[in-house]
């Protein structure tokens, strides 16, 4: 085939290539910009068929150009995407967050008081944190922190791996938060039901470990991955609570309308909330059952909660601000 034969014979491909490129360019294209991955695999193999056979420079030189072009507007998509995910991070995010300040407060409340009541009943009245845990989470309690070295032992025996311990903690992490979130559906009976739970049982486990366990082995456990893990909880809820509200107060939109316009509000707590939950077990399973002193541990742990304030605080205020 010779290079006029070639060209010939892929004019109207090229063409339409070319004029997608600019259409995509000059930000005008529509549903057709789904083509451009395919056109330019095609156009990058005839480029290299041009090359290989020693065609005319100038044929070469075009295609060139072309999938320069096209590749520089894929790459944009993809770099586009990244953006797209930290500026939610940055961004959108903490300022779902702030704006659903009631619910914040709300969730927060639901939780910590019944974990600060079962904590510190355990000074005045341990049958009470002994009717939550039972005899099987007592003795649980016992075998996980009892010490360092039997803590060590036991996560060894029971997961083997880091890795392992990470995949139990995100499926354990993501099937909490689902419940909780979830629980809005019952017009939000069911996220209060599950907060409140948690609460009682973290909260007497938390004492009972005070009580009659080695605290040390416990607090430096759950000091590094504590804020992604019980904020990402509470995040959970407030993704429950805004469907639950939706179903209670509709106002002058059908019910199913309203639950819908409440799950594109939620979206944002809950893409938050799965975040902080793959940051907690990532944490859990890599660092927090590792040999590791227990003041280092604690200090991180107070950073980890000082930088989640200070994010749920100021992240995205001067992007607000300017829009």
């Amino acid at each position: 085939m010779t290079s006029g034969d070639f060209e010939d014979r892929n004019r109207v491909r090229w063409a339409e290539y070319e004029s997608l490129v600019s259409l995509i360019e000059k930000g005008k294209a529509g549903p057709e910009a789904e083509k451009l991955p395919r056109l330019f695999r095609e156009l990058s193999l005839d480029l290299s068929l041009a090359e290989s056979r020693m065609y005319s420079g100038r044929i070469t030189e075009r295609l060139n150009e072309l999938v320069i072009r096209g590749y520089e507007l894929i790459y944009q998509t993809r770099r586009g995407s990244w953006e797209k995910v930290l500026s939610f991070v940055a961004v959108t995010f903490p300022q779902t967050v702030r704006k659903e300040w009631r619910l914040f407060w709300l969730c927060n409340a639901v939780f910590w008081l019944p974990f600060f009541a079962m904590l510190l009943s355990a000074n005045h009245d341990i049958r009470w944190i002994q009717a939550v845990l039972g005899a099987d989470g007592m003795a649980s309690m016992e075998q996980m922190y009892g010490g360092k070295e039997e803590q060590l032992s036991h996560l060894r025996s029971e997961y083997g791996s880091n890795f392992m311990m990470f995949c139990f903690y995100i499926y354990n992490n993501v099937a909490i938060d689902f419940r909780i979130f979830a629980g809005g559906m019952g017009a939000g009976l069911g996220t209060l039901f599950y907060l409140l739970f948690n609460g009682f049982q973290l909260g007497a486990a938390a004492g009972y470990v005070d009580h009659a366990c080695n605290p040390e082995s416990f607090w430096s456990f759950v000091a590094g991955h504590s804020s992604f893990e019980l904020l990402g909880m509470v995040v959970s809820g407030m993704a429950g609570m805004r469907l639950g509200l939706a179903i209670l107060r509709p106002g002058r939109l059908p019910r199913v309308r309203a639950l819908v316009e409440a799950s594109k509000q939620a979206l944002p707590l809950i893409y938050g909330a799965a975040i902080m939950t793959s940051m907690a077990a990532v944490v859990e399973g890599f660092w927090s059952a590792q040999a590791i002193p227990s003041n280092l541990k604690y200090t991180v742990g107070i950073i980890g909660w000082a930088l989640h304030i200070a994010y749920f605080s100021l992240a995205g205020r001067r992007s607000g601000h300017a829009s």
